[in-house]
């Protein structure tokens, strides 16, 4: 138990950011209403994306310092679960899209950058799965996923903001932050980014555990 207290506290803090993200009061907001809960959800989600991607891209980076394969799982197990949370945070945006501007994956350049993201990552996964010598496939995706991340940066977060964008925080449009956000949200929104960060470095070490183990067969 003495060192699983982290794996309790993703669970208390997931617990705690659902049922007061699903139950508790939100601010009133034109257009957002009730959908501003979604903050809760989508963009903790995001947070923790970016956090395991630039986890996987470390590793990668210790990999080439080391050539220990250990390193290499390490970054591609960190990458699947970012791909799945990202999956989640494209879920929800979509759903989120549909409810405030109508269309569920409206020509915006935030959102076309997110699915260039997806897809880059994507063929991360598949560049690893078309080679077969695991020196050769550990070296060439470290290399990948280092420039992928890179990538992913200014993608995500530099270039939607000097175009126009309908996503908040782009193109000139208010972050929620500063405007949409109070108090009582911020009591939410922190405790389930970090919830969100806990639950999928637990998953992505149990994936590690089963990869070491299968190896070892």
């Amino acid at each position: 138990m003495k060192n699983n207290w982290w794996k309790v506290l993703a669970v208390v803090l997931l617990t705690y950011g659902f049922y007061f993200g699903l139950m508790g009061e939100v601010p009133r907001r034109n257009i957002l209403n009730e959908s501003i809960r979604n903050v809760y959800f989508h963009v903790s989600l995001w947070f923790a994306t970016t956090l395991f991607l630039l986890t996987s891209a470390i590793y990668s980076i210790r990999y080439l310092r080391s050539n220990n394969l250990t390193d290499d799982i390490k970054a591609v197990e960190f990458t699947n679960v970012a791909l799945l949370f990202g999956a989640l945070g494209c879920a929800t945006g979509s759903l989120w899209a549909r409810v405030t501007w109508g269309d569920w994956w409206p020509n915006d350049p935030k959102l076309n950058s997110v699915a260039i993201s997806m897809l880059m990552y994507f063929a991360y996964t598949v560049l690893r799965s078309s080679l077969e010598d695991e020196q050769k496939k550990a070296r060439i995706s470290a290399v990948y996923n280092i420039f992928a991340f890179a990538v992913f940066i200014p993608l995500i977060y530099i270039l939607p903001r000097m175009t126009d964008s309908l996503h908040p925080g782009n193109g000139g449009n208010p972050a929620f932050g500063e405007y949409d956000m109070d108090n009582q949200m911020r009591r939410v929104f922190y405790p389930i980014i970090i919830g969100w960060m806990l639950l999928g470095t637990w998953i992505a070490t149990l994936r590690i555990r089963v990869r070491a183990l299968t190896s070892n067969d």
